[in-house]
């Protein structure tokens, strides 16, 4: 990961740089080590990501105040799992992409401590537009959500947790015992 940056658009832009430099770098790695290839794009991303704030978010204020601080903290654990495994597995079918960064003047408003980033991926046949939306951490920036292509990661995992407590009774227990994060391919077709 690139250390942390003041500036939330070089903060995303040099990461999301560095991931596709290291994908490129490591194409065939995930079909001989996947574990090895999931722990190059994890050691990127994972620092990037406010996976406390995210797991409270999808938990919904119902569940959160209803769990045990133990139970959210085998949450926050079990949810970066299964979000960096899926991100990992979708980013391994990348094949020439590029990430354009969307600036825009940061300098007219450093006092922000909350900020959307706009991104296009561009596949060769299609663009898909990202926003990562970030929160400032003390002098850093985290990412709290990321919206693909149309589809809301946090509203889709939220509704997720909330359809497997519905199918566990409400049971916050059963419901982090059988949490597996399902993205999809969030909105991009290839």
């Amino acid at each position: 990961m690139i250390a942390a940056e003041e500036n939330p658009y070089i903060f995303i832009d040099d990461n999301a740089q560095l991931m596709v430099k290291t994908l490129k770098n490591n194409k065939q790695l995930f079909a001989k080590d996947r574990e090895l290839f999931e722990d190059k794009i994890k050691e990127i991303f994972e620092p990037m990501i406010d996976f406390r704030r995210i797991s409270a978010s999808v938990m919904g204020k119902k569940y959160y105040t209803q769990a045990s601080k133990a139970q959210r903290v085998e949450f926050v654990t079990i949810f970066k799992d299964s979000l960096l495994d899926t991100y990992a597995e979708t980013l391994a079918q990348w094949d020439d992409q590029a990430i354009n960064t969307i600036f825009l003047d940061y300098s007219a408003s450093p006092e922000l401590k909350k900020i959307e980033i706009r991104q296009e991926l561009n596949t060769g046949d299609s663009i898909y537009p990202i926003i990562y939306k970030l929160r400032r951490a003390d002098e850093s920036w985290a990412i709290t959500n990321i919206i693909i292509n149309g589809v809301n990661l946090g509203l889709t995992f939220r509704n997720q947790f909330r359809a497997l407590a519905d199918e566990h009774k409400g049971d916050v227990s059963l419901t982090i015992d059988n949490w597996v994060s399902d993205a999809g391919n969030a909105g991009i077709d290839e």
